[in-house]
C-alpha cells in the first residue's frame, strides 16, 4: 500500500460505488465492511490516516458507565458488547483493563442525579457521587457486560482494603469500586489494521491519505492530492462524510451547507513518573474531580496517561493541549495522589483532539450523547439520477464495528444490494490467530525467532500481532540490506521502518513518528532520532536531500508545537537551525 500507488488507482479510474471522505476510524471500518460485501469503495482522507479525532482518545474501549447516568442504555449495552467483542477480534491492541474508582462519600449525589438526568443543562450545580449512586451504576453495569465471563464483576472495598491495596491514593477515600473495562494499546495501528483489511479484500476497494474532497458539482466530487496540489473528479453514486467534528466544513466545501456538528475539546498529557505509574498498580483510576468532569489516570507502555477535558472548541482554530488544562491535570492528580510529585518536566507528550459530537447548544459538554445518527441528503447528478450524500454525525472508538455495520447496511440498501459477510466476530488484522496462552505465545515466538530472535520476535508480535510474520519475513529477506538497531532508538531496526514506509503508505516523516510507531507518545523522539528515520526512510520513498530536510523541519515543528515535545536543534553544515 505505497501512497504513489494509492493515488494513481485512484485518479486512473475516477469512479466507484461510494466514495468515503475522512478515514477515520468509523470511516475506515464503514469502508472494510462495505469492501468485504464487495462494493466498489473508495476512502480518502486529508492528512493521515486516523490523524485526527481518531488519534486523540484515551486509548480505551469502554461501555460507557457514565452515560448511564444519561439514561443512554442503548449505547451502553452496544458499547459493552463491543468491548467484550474487541477483546477477542482484536487482542493484539485490545486488553482487558482493571479500573478503580475512589469514593469520598456514601449518600451524595442521590437526589441531585435524577436532575441531572432531567435537565443536563450547563451552570447545574454540581454535586459529587457518592458510594450508593455508584454502586447501582455498577450493578447496572454489570448487567449490561454478561458474556460469558469476559471480564469480571465489579468489586467494592471500604477505606482500610482500598489502601492496602492502593497506598498512595488520597486517605480521605471512604471507598473503591474496582471494575473491568478494556485498554487500546495502539489506536493508530489497530485503525491501520481495520484499513489493511479492507485493502485485502481486493482492487475493488481503494484508499488514499492527503487526498481532500476540494469541492462538489452534478459532475461530481473535486478531489485535491494536498502534497501536489493535483486535482481531478470523482463520481459516485453514494458520498459518505465520516469527517468527525469537520462534517459541517467538509459538507459547506461540498457546497451543501450544515450544522450537525457541535465537538467538544478534549486534552491529554504523557507523564514519565515512575512514582506515579508505581502508585498506579497497573490500573486505571478513573474519578470524578470536583468539578464533575469525570478523568483518568492510565498507566500505559512504561508511562502515566492523565486526561481529559470536555471544552467547547471553534474548529476553525488549532487544536491544542493548553496550560490551563495541563494546571488542571496537575490538580487532579493531586486530588488522587497527594503525595505524588508531578510537573512539567514529567510530560513527554502531550495531544488533543475534538469529540465529533453532535450539535447541543446549552447542554452541558458532559451529558451531550455520545451516540451516533445519519443524516442523508439527495445530490444531483449530470444526466443520471440523484446520487445520495450521508452524514455521520457523533460515533466513538467502541462502537466502530457496529456504527460501520449499521452505516454500511443503510449504504447497501440505498445500491439495492445484500449484505454478504457480517463483521460481527470477524478477526481484525493482526488479532487474526493471535495466540491466546502462554503456550501459544512460546510457540508463535519460537517458531518466528529463528531469523529474527525470540526475543525481537516476541517484541514485534505485541507490535502488530501475527501480521509480525509479514514484518519478520521483510527483515530476514537476502536481496535487502543486512539489518540493524536504529542507534538512535535500538528499539526499532532499519528493515522494520524500510518496511513500514514501503507497506502503510507513509508520506511523511511525521506519519512514522506519530501513527506507525509510538516512538513520540512514550517520548522516546529526539533531534538525532528524526534525522537518523529521514536517512532511512528516504530512499524507500524517493526524497532527495531538499525533500528529506522539509521533512525533518516539519516534524519537528508539528512535535513541537502541536504535542510539547523539547528538541535539540538540527545541526547542518556546523550550523545550528532552530
Amino acid at each position: 500500500m505505497s501512497f504513489l500507488n494509492s493515488q494513481t488507482a485512484i485518479s486512473d479510474r475516477p469512479s466507484a460505488q461510494v466514495l468515503i471522505i475522512g478515514a477515520g476510524i468509523n470511516g475506515i471500518a464503514t469502508f472494510r465492511d462495505l469492501a468485504l460485501q464487495g462494493v466498489d469503495v473508495v476512502i480518502v482522507e486529508k492528512n493521515d490516516f486516523v490523524s485526527g479525532a481518531s488519534s486523540a482518545s484515551s486509548h480505551m474501549i469502554h461501555g460507557g458507565v457514565r452515560y448511564l447516568e444519561n439514561g443512554e442504555f442503548r449505547l451502553v449495552k452496544e458499547s459493552v458488547t463491543e468491548r467484550n467483542s474487541l477483546l477477542k477480534i482484536a487482542p493484539h491492541y485490545v486488553k482487558p483493563l482493571q479500573t478503580t474508582i475512589p469514593i469520598f462519600s456514601t449518600f451524595s449525589g442521590a437526589l441531585a442525579a435524577p436532575l441531572r438526568f432531567l435537565t443536563h443543562k450547563q451552570g447545574t450545580k454540581h454535586v459529587e457521587r457518592g458510594a450508593m449512586l455508584i454502586k447501582l451504576g455498577m450493578m447496572i453495569y454489570d448487567a449490561f457486560s454478561r458474556d460469558g465471563g469476559t471480564v469480571p464483576r465489579h468489586e467494592f472495598k471500604g477505606r482500610a482494603k482500598a489502601l492496602a491495596a492502593l497506598p498512595l491514593l488520597n486517605p480521605g477515600l471512604k471507598y473503591t469500586a474496582t471494575y473491568y473495562d478494556a485498554a487500546m494499546h495502539d489506536p493508530e495501528r489497530l485503525a491501520l489494521d481495520v484499513l489493511r483489511d479492507g485493502l485485502d479484500a481486493g482492487p475493488h476497494a481503494r484508499a488514499a491519505n492527503y487526498v481532500e474532497a476540494a469541492g462538489m458539482d452534478e459532475n461530481g466530487v473535486l478531489l485535491r492530492n494536498t502534497i501536489t496540489g493535483e486535482e481531478f473528479r470523482f463520481h459516485a453514486d453514494v458520498v459518505v462524510n465520516t469527517s468527525g467534528p469537520w462534517t459541517d466544513l467538509t459538507n459547506t466545501a461540498l457546497g451543501q451547507p450544515s450544522t450537525f456538528m457541535g465537538g467538544t475539546k478534549g486534552s491529554h498529557v504523557v507523564l514519565d513518573n515512575p512514582e506515579l505509574l508505581a502508585a498506579t498498580g497497573g490500573r486505571e483510576i478513573f474519578f470524578e474531580h470536583e468539578d464533575g468532569r469525570i478523568v483518568l489516570i492510565y498507566p500505559l507502555k512504561g508511562r502515566v496517561l492523565v486526561g481529559t477535558t470536555d471544552l467547547e472548541h471553534d474548529m476553525s482554530k488549532p487544536i491544542r493541549c493548553t496550560e490551563p488544562e495541563i494546571d488542571y491535570f496537575f490538580d487532579l492528580v493531586a486530588h488522587v495522589f497527594p503525595t505524588v510529585k508531578v510537573d512539567r518536566s514529567h510530560i513527554v507528550f502531550r495531544f488533543a483532539g475534538v469529540r465529533p459530537l453532535p450539535r447541543h447548544d446549552d447542554e452541558a459538554p458532559g451529558f451531550v450523547s455520545r451516540d451516533y445518527r445519519i443524516e442523508s441528503r439527495p445530490l444531483p447528478r449530470a444526466g443520471t439520477e440523484n446520487g445520495t450524500l450521508l452524514s455521520l454525525v457523533g460515533g466513538k472508538w467502541t462502537t466502530f464495528r457496529a456504527l460501520a455495520e449499521n452505516l454500511s447496511t443503510d449504504i447497501l440498501k440505498l445500491l439495492r444490494l445484500p449484505r454478504v459477510v457480517s463483521t460481527e466476530g470477524l478477526a481484525i488484522g493482526g488479532g487474526r490467530d493471535f495466540p491466546a496462552t502462554e503456550a501459544a505465545h512460546l510457540v508463535w515466538v519460537t517458531a518466528h525467532g529463528d531469523e529474527v530472535g525470540s526475543d525481537r520476535a516476541a517484541t514485534l508480535l505485541a507490535r502488530y500481532g501475527t501480521r509480525a510474520s509479514e514484518v519478520i519475513d521483510f527483515m530476514a529477506d537476502p536481496s535487502g540490506q543486512a539489518d540493524a538497531p536504529l542507534q538512535h532508538n535500538p528499539e526499532y531496526s532499519r528493515r522494520e521502518i524500510e518496511f513500514l514506509a514501503s507497506t502503510e503508505s507513509v508520506v511523511r516523516l511525521v506519519d512514522v513518528l506519530l501513527r506507525r510507531t509510538s516512538m513520540a507518545f512514550v517520548g522516546a523522539v529526539t533531534t538525532p532520532l528524526i534525522e537518523e528515520l529521514a536517512l532511512v526512510v528516504a530512499p524507500v520513498l524517493g526524497w532527495d536531500a531538499e525533500r528529506r530536510a522539509e521533512e525533518i523541519a516539519l516534524a519537528r515543528g508539528i512535535l513541537i508545537d502541536a504535542h510539547g515535545v523539547e528538541l535539540a536543534p538540527v545541526a547542518a553544515a556546523g550550523i545550528l537551525v532552530a
